[in-house]
């Protein structure tokens, strides 16, 4: 093969090609009458080898040396090769998940670092919810303005906010155990400390929106999950406690 045709093989330039021989690196076997540059598959062979290695972070005088060893033959140099790249794929794989995580936790909007974040939300990661609540709320002022405040909340903020909900969570369990109306002042009470905790942390939360809420985690089954596995019923009486609460202020 010629020079050119080696090259574009390769995806190297000629001029790459012809410092390789000046150094003494990769000699093509043959030259025609002309003095032009023939490659053998011999040369070929020892190019990809050149090549690997240079991929792989070697100087061309230590590339020299490797490949003229007369104890190392092909598959040394291939098994070193494999070893190596292998090495540089779980380094590369551990720097994407890197980003990833990094990509994940801008887009989720927490601005945390990772012990903190497993500090404030232990195994919940927020950023595995993040498409749906994109694709469900992301057109609403309330998503863009929750988006804002959340971005600007701190470990402190985080662990507040934390101490806060399950202080209403428990006192919302404590009436509802007690058997208590839904209706009646205590739960409305709680409803609305609720209202104003999501209003102080998140995003403005009317009743009407705050009702929104109410039928969400009445019928979705995540959501009525975390609550009935407090106490079973409690997701409904909820639910009955804010729409009380919400008729009971717009009066």
């Amino acid at each position: 093969m010629s020079v050119g045709q080696v090259a574009r093989l390769a995806g190297v330039t000629v001029r790459t090609l012809h410092h390789y021989d000046e150094l003494g690196l990769l000699c093509p076997s043959e030259r025609t009458r002309a003095g032009y540059r023939r490659y053998t598959d011999a040369d070929l062979l020892r190019l990809q080898q050149v090549l690997l290695y240079r991929e792989l972070g070697f100087a061309l005088e230590e590339i020299a040396v490797i490949l003229d060893d007369p104890q190392v033959d092909e598959m040394t140099h291939l098994r070193r090769q494999h070893e190596l790249l292998r090495g540089r794929a779980e380094r590369l794989s551990r720097m994407i998940a890197a980003v990833e995580r990094a990509m994940e936790a801008v887009t989720s909007g927490v601005a945390l670092s990772a012990e903190e974040r497993l500090e404030v939300f232990g195994s919940f990661r927020p950023e595995d919810h993040q498409a749906e609540v994109e694709r469900r709320w992301g057109h609403t002022e309330q998503y863009a303005q929750s988006r804002r405040r959340v971005a600007s909340h701190t470990k402190a903020d985080w662990l507040e906010i934390k101490a806060e909900a399950a202080a209403i969570t428990q006192d919302l369990v404590a009436v509802c155990k007690a058997g208590l109306d839904p209706g009646g002042q205590e739960a409305m009470d709680v409803a609305e400390r609720h209202r104003a905790h999501v209003s102080r942390w998140f995003y403005d939360c009317d009743h009407d929106m705050h009702r929104c809420l109410g039928e969400l985690y009445a019928t979705d089954p995540r959501f009525t999950r975390t609550y009935d596995d407090l106490l079973p019923g409690l997701a409904a009486y909820f639910r009955l406690a804010i729409d009380a609460n919400a008729a009971h202020r717009a009066r």
